[in-house]
């Protein structure tokens, strides 16, 4: 689990998924293939590892992206 704050509340995240499609360049078959692209899925836990849906709801949309990015820091991707 990464640890991260959400709205200034300590919390874990709990990683179930992190695809990383990395650029293909001109041979890809779509834009999306051609410049690369990630899908990460996260549960928000408590310090104590239980999912926590009410912080969850509370995550602004730069708080989601600076977790995605964390998650992607610590998969070296």
């Amino acid at each position: 689990m990464i640890e991260a704050r959400i709205s200034g509340i300590p919390c874990l995240i709990d990683v179930t998924s992190c695809f990383v499609q990395k650029p293909l360049g001109q041979q890809a078959n779509s834009d999306l293939d051609c410049y690369g692209y990630s899908e990460i899925e996260f549960i928000v836990c408590d310090v104590k590892g239980r999912p926590a849906l009410w912080l969850d709801k509370k995550m602004t949309e730069k708080e989601k992206e600076e977790i995605e990015n964390l998650i992607l820091e610590n998969n070296n991707v």
